[in-house]
């Protein structure tokens, strides 16, 4: 349990720290990032700021504990941005789309060791109604 924690959280933080911190400059609608997402792949200027507090709520639904079924949105959100913006990129003929391998590689082991911790999480939790169950029986 001990090593599916640290695991869990250190893919977790590092997923965290690289959406927050491409989520800022989204929100803020930096020229940077309205050069790289506007002029670049041609999205409309008004979604920049809606994709950035799209990625913080996310970022805050993974660190939140509790409410599974808002980090399964999240989870599913990061794919839908991530595997979007590798598309995007990709399609537009920068090579800069093999960068997003790391984000992915991230979010995936978050993602397995997310579901890996929840399932201990609930088998201890059984593991001790059932404890308690016998211990009132007798």
């Amino acid at each position: 349990m001990k090593k599916i924690n640290i695991f869990y959280w250190v893919f977790t933080g590092l997923l965290a720290f690289l959406m927050l911190g491409s989520s800022i400059p989204d929100i803020i609608s930096h020229p940077l990032a309205v050069k790289g997402m506007h002029e670049e792949l041609g999205y409309p200027v008004y979604i920049i700021p809606f994709i950035g507090v799209a990625k913080f709520l996310g970022v805050v639904a993974i660190l939140t504990p509790g409410f599974h079924r808002l980090k399964e949105f999240a989870y599913a959100g990061f794919y839908f941005d991530l595997i979007g913006a590798t598309y995007s990129i990709a399609m537009i003929g920068k090579p800069d789309w093999m960068f997003n391998v790391l984000p992915i590689a991230l979010l995936t082991a978050s993602y397995v060791f997310y579901q890996k911790r929840k399932k201990l999480l609930a088998t201890k939790a059984e593991n001790q109604s059932s404890v308690a169950f016998k211990g009132a029986i007798a």
